[in-house]
């Protein structure tokens, strides 16, 4: 099984049978392997611009660590996280909130989830804040795309789940695996960072999981490495084709439409040709307070919960966030 490839392009247009046709084309891919690949006439990727914070000279980056790494700084879930030795994923990143393209009202004091990001001297990057802007809006309304025809195709209203997305914390993410230098495997387990794939031996720069949230827009930067695990249990590669978006679905989003969505397990293999690898994902998030309750007709039994309690819980696995459970002291209680 493969991963699909979908123009969008007709859900900017009327209902009708162009849309209803894509409408059930994501619900097969969503239902089925759990991932596919997004093409439209309107999709816009300026990667190579907002790439450029990796140009940045250390000394301006480490300006932008997350406290975990720098504890002077006040930023904890938002900025840059470094290169860590003894881990099976070896990544460096920057994560830009919704004050990225919103400004300060979309701040949340008191809580990390809601905190400024920190950004790089506008001289330093001429223009790259804009990008990031208007890139972030664009796969906002992209991922609320997404969701309403998943809706439409689950039969439910197509806005059901779009009142929770208001004043999100969808976060954009720029991410650099770069060549593992030896020192960066000492304490790792074998098993984590070797693995076989059509009877060749490969290495993984990137474990497997699956999202914790809802809808994640990929967009991958000419490298292959990306797989899926599809539903008989084979990998398959997942490719980076230009012009397009890899999206897949994460546990949240299978949990609230009881199961029909898939949240699939993927995984980054090195590549082939030793480049270093290049994306820059786009998490689809609702806001903190949103509550998540089962949707009627769709057969999900959990109880109701914040989504700023799960992200904070989902994220703290992640080995850039472990440790800092303790840095969020407000949390919100479920009304039921």
């Amino acid at each position: 099984m493969g991963i699909p490839l979908i123009d969008i392009s007709a859900l900017s247009g009327p209902a009708g049978k162009d849309r209803d046709a894509v409408d059930a084309a994501i619900l097969e891919a969503a239902s089925g392997v759990g991932f596919m690949l997004v093409k439209s006439d309107q999709l816009r990727l300026p990667l190579d611009a907002l790439l450029r914070i990796f140009t940045l000279p250390a000394k301006v980056t480490r300006q932008l660590w997350r406290q975990k790494f720098k504890p002077d700084q006040a930023n904890v879930y938002r900025g840059w996280f470094p290169l860590q030795n003894g881990h099976a994923t070896y990544k460096e990143g920057f994560d830009a909130g919704p004050d990225i393209a919103y400004g300060p009202e979309r701040v949340v004091p008191g809580d990390p989830l809601g905190e400024a990001t920190p950004l790089p001297p506008d001289h330093l990057l001429p223009g790259w804040r804009a990008e990031m802007a208007s890139y972030y809006k664009e796969m906002e309304q992209t991922g609320e795309t997404l969701l309403k025809a998943i809706a439409r195709g689950l039969g439910q209203p197509e806005d059901v789940f779009v009142p929770a997305f208001t004043g999100g914390i969808s976060t954009l993410r720029l991410l650099h695996y770069p060549m593992r230098p030896p020192e960066s495997y000492v304490g790792v387990n074998a098993g984590e960072i070797r693995t076989e794939h059509e009877g060749t031996k490969v290495g993984l720069v990137g474990k497997a999981h699956a999202d914790s949230g809802f809808v994640t827009l990929l967009a991958q930067h000419g490298i292959p490495g990306l797989q899926a695990l599809d539903p008989t249990g084979k990998w398959v590669d997942v490719p980076p084709i230009e012009g397009t978006l890899t999206v897949n679905f994460g546990k949240l989003l299978e949990r609230w439409t009881g199961g029909r969505i898939k949240a699939t397990q993927h995984r980054v293999i090195a590549s082939e040709s030793g480049q270093a690898r290049h994306s820059v994902p786009f998490f689809y998030e609702p806001r903190i307070d949103a509550e998540i309750a089962p949707l009627q007709g769709l057969g999900g039994e959990f109880s109701s919960f914040f989504y700023g309690d799960h992200v904070w819980a989902a994220m703290m696995r992640f080995v850039e966030f472990e440790g800092l459970d303790h840095l969020r002291p407000q949390t919100w209680k479920a009304a039921s």
